[in-house]
């Protein structure tokens, strides 16, 4: 993981988690955040790109204080103590689960010069997959540190990992 060309996408972190499995991804997603911490601040010693993109909880605003204000509660702080976007990050709002889906994500890093992405972030099975799927497609390399992912159901997760190796040329390793 030593390519000047890669940036890294921190995927929906900035969350509420007030949907049905909610307080089962906020416990997972808590097992997840300080390996992406530790990436993030690889990423940004290395002054590589990081790229927080998250849903807009309808608000529509690329605002990221309105944002975190929103989901804050009491799943999302003990999130937001360790990770959250720093001055140099990147921020993007998403209107659906990929991450370039209606976004201007494809552009920024065409002009950043990227070639390869490191997606983690929740839901593991869903945004992250169609991701990487966008991803794919677009022909960027893509690598995925399988515990940097989560999503509800922990076979959902392997199978999302199992896609993403298999039909989507990923590299699935562990971050440390």
């Amino acid at each position: 993981m030593d390519n000047k060309h890669q940036a890294l996408l921190i995927i929906d972190m900035i969350n509420n988690f007030n949907f049905k499995h909610g307080p089962i991804l906020a416990k997972k997603t808590l097992n997840i955040t300080q390996p992406i911490k530790s990436l993030k601040d690889y990423f940004n010693q290395k002054n590589w790109p990081v790229i927080f993109i998250n849903d807009h909880y309808s608000l529509w605003q690329a605002n990221l204080d309105k944002i975190v204000e929103f989901c804050r509660n009491s799943y999302s702080d003990p999130l937001f103590k360790q990770l959250l976007p720093g001055e140099n990050d990147y921020f993007l709002i998403k209107p659906k689960h990929s991450a370039f889906y209606g976004t201007a994500l494809n552009t920024l890093l065409h002009q950043l010069k990227i070639d390869t992405l490191v997606l983690t972030g929740i839901a593991g099975n869903i945004c992250v997959l169609f991701t990487a799927n966008d991803a794919y497609m677009r022909e960027y390399k893509i690598i995925v540190p399988e515990n940097c992912i989560a999503s509800v159901d922990d076979n959902d997760n392997r199978v999302a990992l199992t896609m993403m190796k298999n039909v989507l040329k990923a590299t699935i390793e562990p971050f440390s």
